[in-house]
């Protein structure tokens, strides 16, 4: 029987996961360089869709004495309708679903209580994973790169589309657009990015919302009537994703869209 490989990758989320990865990475925190690596790995704990990145002990320019248990809150979501459940990546790093050794690490003065984390795994006993928003800066050889480390696995693919897309909200029409981009990224509903131009404007209030994708970059929000953030735009997007600059996109979860004069289904997820 043929697997399909969504299955596949969901089946093993509640498991310890690791990949090695070619590029030079480094971690900076207080003007101190924390970590550098031809060396590391990405780790996903159990029941963790974001990964992290872990550095082998000699890797690292830091001090590391074991620290404290943080409590921290789980978050746990719903990636689709009946799905397992999986801990949200707002959830702090502090949250640990595997055994192992919460770390505190000092470099020069610099300390970073709970930053670290040491897995009892045996092909991961002699790593470190380190608390992205930890550090004040992270680099893939020599690019900054936000947000959280890229998944190998996952991607986005901008196409851009002749469909007829009309957005409502509350039975207003907010937005219609023969001329969309259609943003597909591993394991996200389809994002329909529209031109300004076929958006009624009128109805959007700015928000002072920003978020960060790592595959994106920073987004600026909108709010339309009493539904905050409903709406998101990316003016100065990443490389992969520069063909959605300045277009809006909508929380499709939380409005009706109409794709060819066919009412769409809500999805489910967990930004439902």
């Amino acid at each position: 029987m043929a697997t399909r490989m969504g299955a596949r990758f969901t089946g093993d989320l509640a498991e310890l996961r690791y990949e090695p990865v070619a590029k030079r990475v480094r971690a900076v925190a207080g003007g101190r360089t924390f970590a550098d690596s031809r060396r590391a790995v990405l780790v996903w704990e159990p029941k963790r869709v974001v990964p992290s990145y872990a550095f082998p002990l000699p890797d690292l320019r830091a001090t590391l004495t074991p620290s404290d248990d943080a409590s921290a809150p789980e978050h746990p979501v719903q990636l689709a309708e009946g799905g397992p459940p999986v801990l949200d990546p707002r959830t702090a790093f502090a949250v640990h679903t595997c055994p192992g050794e919460p770390l505190t690490l000092d470099s020069d003065g610099v300390t970073l209580p709970g930053a670290g984390f040491r897995p009892a795994d045996d092909d991961l006993a002699q790593h470190a994973v380190l608390d992205f928003a930890a550090f004040d800066e992270w680099l893939e050889e020599a690019e900054p790169i936000v947000g959280h480390p890229r998944d190998p696995f996952a991607r986005i693919d901008v196409r851009r589309s002749d469909s007829r897309v009309r957005i409502e909200v509350d039975g207003v029409v907010v937005a219609d657009s023969a001329a969309p981009r259609l943003l597909f990224e591993t394991g996200i509903t389809t994002r329909y990015y529209l031109p300004r131009e076929d958006v009624r404007m009128d109805l959007l209030t700015p928000s002072d919302t920003r978020t960060t994708c790592a595959y994106k970059g920073h987004a600026s929000y909108w709010s339309v009537g009493a539904h905050r953030d409903l709406a998101w735009t990316y003016d100065e997007p990443l490389s992969d994703a520069r063909d959605v600059a300045g277009y809006i996109a909508f929380l499709t979860e939380r409005v009706d869209v109409v794709l060819d004069g066919e009412r769409l289904p809500r999805p489910v997820t967990p930004w439902s």
